[in-house]
């Protein structure tokens, strides 16, 4: 019987990885156990691989996703202050989601809406033209309707 060859394989490994984060939303240890048994392979491997590409994350996403473009255009129109607002508030790093799980803050290349910029998607939302002030708003109604949904599942 023939091995595999190495790029078959991690072919193989790749797609399994982006089936699990599609399904889970991010990939867990205990996922990596499970693919490195299947696949004969060692947790390293797999975390090798993994890590190598940077849409591959290893912590649950939170319920609202916030990703920041800073593509030229958006870094120009003033992205990396945008950024840094966004991340003051919620008091987390890119790639991190808060501790009380509700935000995951993600800065990304480029988001491909150069012509809106600077750009944010929350929640696969496209949001353009954005400032320290719309961001805020943002925030506000997201809190607003989260509060409301929890008031509605406590009745």
């Amino acid at each position: 019987m023939l091995e595999p060859s190495r790029e078959a394989l991690v072919s193989e490994l790749i797609s399994s990885l982006q089936k699990i984060q599609l399904r889970l939303g991010y990939i867990p240890q205990e996922a990596i156990r499970w693919l490195a048994e299947e696949m004969h392979l060692s947790e390293q491997d797999i975390y090798g691989v993994a890590t190598f590409y940077k849409n591959f994350r290893f912590t649950a996403p939170g319920k609202h996703q916030v990703k920041m473009c800073m593509g030229t255009a958006c870094f120009v129109q003033g992205g990396e202050s945008l950024l840094s607002a966004t991340t003051e508030r919620l008091g987390v790093e890119p790639g991190k989601t808060t501790e009380d799980g509700r935000y995951s803050l993600e800065r990304v290349a480029c988001l491909g809406c150069c012509a809106l910029a600077p750009v944010s998607v929350v929640d696969e939302e496209i949001h353009g033209k954005m400032n320290q002030r719309k961001m805020s708003r943002l925030f506000v109604q997201i809190d607003k309707k989260d509060r409301e949904e929890k008031k509605g599942k406590s009745k």
